[in-house]
């Protein structure tokens, strides 16, 4: 199938924005990580919730933008323009922590003192995949089932949600699709409540609990923004560029709720922002429009650098975390210097990603898979 016969559709806007506000709170959330003393104390509390976010957009953009041209398009022309748009940040990400991967050195991640070169080059080649490596083969030390770009794992089960929108859910009428959405949402809501670590992180780990937290975690906020974009009736909100950006920082940098001794009030938090607030958000956001060339100009760097930001960021703070572990007891106020040089050198790479490679890869992806 030609893809060019598919034509295209505009974009919203202000939802490619907002994706960028997450994506660099996404940022702000890894760097203030290894300064906490656990989960309960970090100065970017929710920002693992941008991830959730993150799911829901895609589920209403993939619905937005497929749901009424499958009688032109297969299963496997669909897969393509995924495959096209997703994977070539997928393997820059992977090569430049491959690239960065024995001058991370650090205590905390003894395992590298002992890897050869041939087993990172596996590593590596299976990251290329997105496919998640075995605990036998984790290379780092934290158990992830990418080590070379810690945020893979979240590419993985985007890609699980792709796959099963096309093999089958996109068939679904909206009430059968509404069902099983209410039965996501229960399942999340139930995880949320009874986690003992009192939120909804992780999924980044091959192993049963972690892939049952990365299923629950794609099932609702993916199937109900491709639900969003089949039932909503965008009206005029106006300034909606900057009120859901606004909610989306509160949402994400809200400090913990219920602390230590009421782990599931943070729970019932997590679950609300997910199941009631994120798809708020994406509705305001789909009914605003830009009203001036400053706030186009924003939205659109925003959209632009978002996912290469999301991709990229990671294999900077590896070197982030690894200064901060070798200079123990270091306060917030010695450490902003090194953040921000962290923060600002993430968004040049994410821009040079961009321009230099994703867009150009992209563009031979589109010819050579014709």
């Amino acid at each position: 199938m030609d893809n060019n016969r598919l034509g295209t559709k505009p974009h919203y806007q202000i939802l490619d924005g907002l994706r960028g506000v997450a994506a660099i709170i996404v940022v702000f959330f890894h760097l203030a990580e290894p300064l906490a003393s656990g989960h309960l104390d970090n100065i970017v509390n929710h920002g693992y919730l941008a991830v959730d976010f993150f799911f829901l957009l895609s589920g209403f953009v993939i619905g937005y933008a497929y749901d009424d041209r499958w009688s032109n398009l297969t299963i496997g022309g669909f897969l393509r323009r995924r495959f096209e748009r997703l994977q070539p940040l997928v393997v820059l990400g992977m090569t430049l922590g491959a690239v960065g991967f024995y001058f991370t050195d650090s205590t905390i991640w003894p395992l590298i003192h002992t890897v050869p070169v041939w087993k990172l080059l596996v590593v590596m080649l299976i990251g290329y995949t997105v496919l998640p490596i075995p605990l036998s083969m984790d290379i780092r030390g934290w158990q992830e089932m990418h080590p070379l770009n810690s945020v893979g794992w979240s590419l993985f089960f985007e890609y699980v949600a792709n796959i099963l929108y096309a093999l089958g859910i996109r068939k679904l009428s909206n009430k059968a699709l509404a069902g099983l959405v209410a039965a996501a949402g229960a399942l999340l809501l139930h995880f949320a409540l009874t986690n003992p670590n009192g939120d909804v992180a992780g999924g980044w780990t091959l192993n049963a609990e972690h892939l049952r937290i990365g299923i629950t975690r794609t099932l609702f906020p993916f199937f109900a923004g491709l639900l969003l974009s089949r039932v909503a009736k965008p009206t005029y909100i106006k300034n909606a560029f900057f009120w859901c950006s606004a909610l989306v920082a509160v949402v994400l940098l809200m400090p913990r709720i219920g602390g230590a001794t009421h782990l599931w009030l943070n729970g019932l938090y997590d679950a609300f922002c997910i199941i009631i607030v994120f798809p708020l958000i994406v509705y305001i956001g789909a009914s605003g429009v830009v009203h001036n060339q400053a706030e186009d100009r924003i939205c659109r760097f925003l959209g632009n650098i978002s996912y290469p930001l999301y991709m990229t960021h990671y294999v900077l703070v590896y070197f982030y975390v690894a200064w901060i572990s070798n200079h123990k007891g270091i306060t917030l106020g010695q450490t902003w210097p090194y953040a921000l040089l962290t923060f600002s050198g993430a968004i040049i790479l994410a821009y040079a990603s961009l321009k230099l490679y994703d867009e150009p890869v992209r563009a031979w992806l589109r010819k050579k898979l014709k």
